[in-house]
C-alpha cells in the first residue's frame, strides 16, 4: 500500500514548484537588473523621464521650423548690414566731395589774392592753355579745362585768371583757378566753370597766369 497520494499528484506538485521557481528566478533577475550594475552607489533604480511634446493649444498656426527661423534671421541681418554699409559709403563719399570742394575753393581764393599783385599777364601765361568740356558732362554749363604745365625744374604753385567774354569781346565774368604743388614737368587739368546762363555762348580766355 502506498501513502495514499497518487503519483500524478506528486508530478503536479513538482511541476507547480518548478513553475514557481522559474517565476521567482525571473523576478530575481529583474530585481538585480534594476538594482545592481554600473557605478550607481545608491543602489536604486535609474529612470529616464520621457520627453513631453510642447503644448500647442495656444498656437494659432503652424510653428516655424528652427531652420526657417534661422534663415529669416540671417536674411534680416544681412539686409541690415548692407543698408548700414551703403549709408556709410554714401556718407564717406559726401565727406570726400565736400573736402575736395573746400580745398578747390581755398586754392582758387589764394589764386585771386596772388594775381591781384601781378602786373601784365604774369610769368606763366605761356604754360597755360584751355580746352573745351562737352556741356553734357557739366550740366549744360559753360566750362573749360585749364591745362597748367610746370615747365620749371622745381615744384611750384600756379594762379590763373580766366575771363569769359561775349561775342563783342567784353568780359562778362572772371574766374580764378589755383593749382598747388605741381611737380616739375607735370601738367594738371583743373577746370573753370562760368556761372552765366548757357546762352549766349561765351569764350574762355587766359587773362593771367603766375607761377610761384
Amino acid at each position: 500500500m502506498g501513502s495514499g497520494v497518487p503519483r500524478g499528484g506528486r508530478r503536479l506538485r513538482y511541476r507547480g514548484a518548478s513553475a514557481a521557481a522559474a517565476v521567482l528566478a525571473t523576478a530575481g533577475t529583474l530585481t538585480l537588473a534594476a538594482c545592481g550594475g554600473g557605478n550607481n552607489q545608491g543602489g536604486g533604480a535609474t529612470f529616464t523621464p520621457r520627453p513631453t511634446a510642447p503644448a500647442t493649444e495656444s498656437f494659432t498656426g503652424t510653428p516655424p521650423s528652427p531652420l526657417s527661423s534661422a534663415a529669416s534671421s540671417a536674411i534680416a541681418s544681412a539686409r541690415a548690414s548692407a543698408s548700414a554699409a551703403a549709408a556709410s559709403a554714401s556718407a564717406r563719399a559726401d565727406e570726400f566731395e565736400a573736402s575736395v570742394a573746400a580745398r578747390t575753393e581755398q586754392a582758387n581764393q589764394k589764386a585771386h589774392q596772388r594775381l591781384a599783385k601781378v602786373q601784365g599777364r604774369g610769368n606763366a601765361a605761356s604754360d597755360v592753355s584751355l580746352s573745351g568740356i562737352p556741356r553734357s558732362q557739366v550740366g549744360d554749363l559753360q566750362a573749360a579745362h585749364v591745362n597748367i604745365h610746370n615747365s620749371s625744374d622745381h615744384t611750384a604753385n600756379f594762379a590763373v585768371q580766366i575771363d569769359f567774354r561775349d561775342a563783342q569781346g567784353k568780359v562778362v565774368e572772371t574766374r580764378y583757378v589755383g593749382a598747388e604743388n605741381v611737380r616739375a614737368g607735370q601738367t594738371v587739368h583743373p577746370y573753370a566753370i562760368s556761372h552765366q546762363p548757357p546762352e549766349p555762348r561765351l569764350t574762355a580766355v587766359v587773362a593771367k597766369a603766375e607761377r610761384y
